[in-house]
Parts: C-alpha cells; structure tokens; sequence
C-alpha cells in the first residue's frame, strides 16, 4: 500500500525545472517508493546490484548509453563518478526531467554534486511519515502560527487521542510501520540500525569498533532535545572528543540527526551558540534508549524531550515537503537561561515557539517572548505554546495555544 507523500508536489516542480532531481534522505524513509510512484514508466537501476555498480564504476562513459534517459538510479552515492557524465548528456540535450536520482548519504553527493551539476539539479530531501501523511490528510504548506494558516489548517485537522500520538511517537515515522501496522517496530529498528551501521557507516567512515559506534548512536539519542555537548558524549562513549565529532557528522550527512542552530543578532550579545541535537526520527529514538512502550515513554524522564523532539521534526517535514532546504528554524538561549524553543524567521518577522508536554498551557510559558523585542531590523510576529491542550485558542495579544494537531 503506498502511503501518499505531500513532497510529490515538489517533485512535479522541480522535475519541470532541472534536467535531473535528487532525491535524498535517511534509509527506508521511501526514496525509491517516491520515485518509482512518480516515473512509473521509466528504466529503474539499483546501484545495490553489485552487477550494475561495477558497470557504473568499471565503464561510466557507457553507462547510459546502455541505459539511456529517462532513467532512475537509486543508490546513486556509490557511483559519483557518474555526475560528470549526466552533465555532459544534460548540457548536450538541454531536456529537463532526465534523471532521476537517489541516496541516503548526504555529503558524498553533496561534493559531487558541487563540482558537477551546480545548476543543473533539483534538489529534494524526504524524511519519515509526517503526522499529517499517516493521518492521511492533505494539507500541505510549511508551519507558520499565522492567521493565514490557521485558518487553512483548522478546515482538515482533527483532535489526536492522547494516546494514539504517544503511539506514533514512539513508533517513529517509518513508512513500512504505517504500511503494515503488524510490523513490529523493535524488530524492524533492530534490523534497521545493524544494516544502517554495517553498509552506510562502513561505507563513509573507518569506525573501527562498530559496538562502540552503536553505544554512541545511543548516546546520542539520549541526548535528544539537549544543547550539544560532545564533551559530555564522547566521556560516556569513551572516545576522543574529535571522533565524537566526526561520527555525529555522519549521524547528520545520514539524515538521522538535525542540529538547530541558536539565533543570532547583533543586538542580542548574551546569546549562546551552541546548537541543540535533535533525532529526525523519535522511534529510532525511543528504540536506542530502550523506552519499549508508548505507555513508558510517556510517564518516563525523557518524554518532554521526545514531544518536543517530535514537533521539530514534524516543522521540519513541513518545509522539506515544499522542496524549502534552507530551513529558517533557530532557537534562543541566553547567558542568563532565557530560551524560546523554537523560533521561525521570515521575511523580517520572528515568530517565537514554546514547546510543552502539557495539556494546561499558561501565559507564563511565553513572558520570554519579549526578549525579541529589542532586535533591531526584525518584528516580532505571532507565536505561541505548541502543547497537548486539545483546541486553539488565544493566549496573550498575538500568541496562541496551539494543538499538537495543528502542525
């Protein structure tokens, strides 16, 4: 049962625009599903075939000859030297919709595509299910607590049973948990961590000890929700603090770890700039960290930082599903431990988010806004407390209650 994807739009447009698409993102988010549902009548390579990857790597100037555009490679990241070749063929035709392209490691293609198809290719990274794609409704537009969208948005949501969101929470987002609800979602995590350390990890890396780089994935995912500290990982992992940084660059290039970046003004002096850590998938998550149940990940010490994990990757989707790469999501701390959770800034307007594990939201969770006040160049725009309080309502001025349900 394929599952509708609200990237597809973005899909379309880009399709139109650039004579080949790159679809990224972690394994098993639905890459090649994707692909496959929107080019149904064209060749599909797998460079998993070790047949076809040796003939991508021995032979690329007459790979396509072979197998001429328009044509899907999935996997296309163990093959980069076939980039040039795709940009000669492109520049020659000058067609759009050629090539179709996928893979789940980011910084690989990333650098080959630098060097050779600056221009020439649209761009698309897909995550997980979002919650509106497994309750299966269809609005599609980017989180903004503006009237605008709201107003949209209010049309299709429905109120989320408490308990089925701490479901889907400790779940995760995979699609193959939503396509068959029977999957166990330990065993499939289990297999999806040994295949992810022993073909993605050993491909980009020398770890060397891959029990060790289990217990740092744990680690962490531990740490999810938390201001980055790799001092404080890489003393529970036992490693250096240099290899914890070049693993956590994997966990992010692999698209299972986000760092959201701390706000930054001139005005503002006392901010700090250390990036918070947050997993992409909370199933993966709770699966690391061993919280086995909804029921326990809810009353258990982590469960504010999994809700709060859970909003930042459903914004996340919400942009990344309209093709936006460039994400426009900080948070603000300061030296003196005033923090907003979540901030969105666009077009000159900053609109500030709390996120809370609570269903009695209260004016005192946004007195920080004020803050933002005194940022010269920016107004401050509406905002509000995304919790589990089941309807919308207005908090104080511009600021509202938002329900979960809402994103």
């Amino acid at each position: 049962m394929y599952i509708s994807r609200h990237i597809e739009q973005a899909f379309q447009s880009v399709e139109k625009m650039f004579g080949a698409v790159l679809v990224t993102g972690a394994r098993q988010v639905g890459k090649t599903t994707l692909i496959k549902n929107e080019k149904k009548d064209i060749p599909y390579i797998t460079l998993d075939d070790p047949i076809m990857l040796q003939s991508a790597v021995d032979e690329p100037g007459t790979f396509f000859q072979v197998s001429p555009p328009p044509v899907f490679v999935d996997e296309i990241q163990y093959a980069p030297n076939l980039f040039p070749y795709i940009k000669m063929m492109l520049d020659k035709d000058k067609q759009k919709g050629q090539f179709y392209l996928s893979g789940s490691q980011q910084f690989k293609m990333m650098k080959s595509v630098t060097e050779s198809l600056a221009g020439r290719l649209g761009i698309l990274n897909l995550l997980g299910l979002s919650l509106r794609e497994i309750n299966r409704d269809r609005f599609n537009k980017r989180f903004l607590p503006t009237d605008d969208y709201f107003a949209e948005r209010r049309i299709s949501t429905a109120p989320i049973a408490f308990k089925e969101l701490w479901r889907i929470i400790q779940r995760g987002s995979m699609p193959e948990l939503y396509t068959d609800e029977s999957f166990d979602a330990q065993t499939f995590y289990g297999a999806y961590t040994r295949t992810y350390i022993e073909r993605d990890v050993r491909d980009l890396t020398q770890v060397g000890d891959e029990g060790k780089f289990l217990t740092f994935m744990t680690v962490v995912a531990s740490h999810t929700g938390q201001l980055l500290n790799l001092a404080s990982i890489s003393r529970d992992v036992g490693i250096s603090q240099a290899t914890a940084d070049r693993w956590l660059s994997i966990l992010i290039a692999s698209n299972l770890v986000y760092l959201l970046q701390p706000y930054s003004n001139n005005v503002i002096k006392r901010a700090i700039k250390t990036p918070k850590l947050y997993f992409l998938d909370t199933g993966l998550a709770a699966y690391l960290t061993r919280w086995n149940t909804p029921e326990v990940l809810e009353s258990g010490a982590m469960a504010g930082a999994f809700f709060e994990t859970f909003v930042i990757s459903e914004i996340i989707k919400s942009y990344y599903n309209e093709g936006i790469l460039d994400l426009p999501l900080y948070f603000y701390r300061d030296k003196d431990g005033k923090e907003i959770d979540l901030l969105i800034v666009e077009n000159g307007v900053i609109y500030p988010l709390e996120i809370k594990k609570t269903a009695n939201p209260n004016k005192s969770m946004v007195k920080q806004f004020a803050v933002l006040d005194k940022v010269s160049g920016m107004e401050r725009g509406a905002g509000g407390v995304i919790c589990l309080y089941e309807s919308q309502l207005s908090l104080s001025g511009d600021d509202r209650i938002i329900p979960v349900g809402y994103l």
